[in-house]
C-alpha cells in the first residue's frame, strides 16, 4: 500500500539527527511520500533542502498563526517568491488560531489573507490550521473566493464545517486523534465523510496515537491511523489506503 503523509514536520530540529532512519523507517512502513509544513522564515530553508535532497518529499512553506512574533512584512515577500519554485504543493501551514488567549485575532487575520493571496496568485492549494475558528475561515474562503482548495490539516471542528470546507474544495486530514476511543466526534465524522473527502497525516512529532502515548509521533506510524479509518468506515485497509492517497495527489497535484 502506497500512502502519502500531508503533514509531518521532520524538518525540525528535534529530528536533525534521526531524519536518515526516520525517513527510511516511513519508506519501509509505506509512506512513500511526505509533505512538510512550515511554520515560520527560520525553517524553510532546511525544510525546502530536504525537499529537494530526497524524492517523495515535498514542500509547503507558510507563516503559522501561533508565531506572529517571529514573522516580518518582508518575509510574505519571500514567500512569494518560493511559491513560484520546484517541489512546493501547497502554502501552508496557515489560517487563523483562536485557541490560544491573548493572541492577536486582527493579525492573524491579516497575515491569513496575505497568504491566501500568495497562494491564489500561484495557483497553489493551501494547508489549513484552524483551532476554535472553523466559521471565521470559512468565511474568508468565501469573501476572498479562493479557488485552489487544500487541506484542512488536524480538522477538530464539526460535521457540518467539515462538509462546508469539502463544499469549497478541501479535504480533511485525518490523523491520530482517532485512535482514541473518547475522540467520539472526529471519529464519527471521520466515518461518515464521503471517501473522496479524506487524507491521512501525523503532524509529526506532535499528536501521539494512543499506543505511542509520551513518544513523539513518527511517519512510520500512518499505517496504525489508516488502520484505525478503515475500521472506523468499515472498509478494507486497502480501498482506504487508494482513496486517501488519490485525493493527496490530487488535491496537492502530487503526479503518480
Amino acid at each position: 500500500m502506497e500512502l502519502i503523509d500531508t503533514h509531518c514536520h521532520l524538518d525540525i530540529t528535534t529530528f536533525a539527527g534521526r531524519f536518515e532512519n526516520l525517513l527510511k523507517n516511513a519508506r519501509q512502513a509505506g509512506v512513500s511520500q511526505m509533505v512538510l509544513p512550515g511554520v515560520d522564515r527560520d525553517g524553510w530553508e532546511r525544510m525546502m533542502t530536504l525537499c529537494r535532497q530526497e524524492e517523495g518529499l515535498f514542500a509547503a512553506p507558510g507563516l503559522h498563526p501561533l508565531y506572529l512574533a517571529h514573522h516580518h512584512p518582508r518575509h510574505l515577500e519571500e514567500l512569494s517568491v518560493l511559491a513560484t519554485g520546484g517541489k512546493i504543493v501547497a502554502i501552508g501551514e496557515i489560517g487563523l488560531d483562536y485557541h490560544v488567549p491573548d493572541l492577536d485575532r486582527t493579525v492573524q487575520q491579516q497575515l491569513f489573507e496575505q497568504q491566501l493571496s500568495i497562494a491564489a496568485a500561484a495557483g497553489l492549494p493551501i494547508l489549513l490550521h484552524v483551532r476554535k475558528a472553523h466559521d471565521q475561515v470559512l468565511a474568508t474562503l468565501r469573501r476572498k473566493r479562493f479557488p485552489h482548495g487544500g487541506i484542512v490539516h488536524a480538522f477538530n471542528g464539526s460535521l457540518q464545517q467539515a462538509c462546508q470546507f469539502i463544499n469549497l474544495g478541501f479535504v480533511i486530514a485525518i490523523c491520530g486523534t482517532i485512535t482514541y476511543d473518547r475522540a467520539r466526534r472526529i471519529r464519527k465524522i471521520a466515518a461518515e465523510l464521503p471517501p473522496e473527502a479524506l487524507v491521512l497525516e501525523t503532524d509529526s512529532p506532535d499528536i501521539p496515537l494512543a499506543g505511542h502515548r509520551g513518544e513523539d509521533n513518527l511517519p512510520e506510524y500512518l499505517p496504525e491511523v489508516l488502520a484505525a479509518l478503515a475500521a472506523l468506515r468499515g472498509e478494507e485497509k486497502e480501498l482506504t489506503a487508494r482513496c486517501t492517497t488519490a485525493n493527496a495527489k490530487r488535491v496537492l497535484g502530487i503526479p503518480d
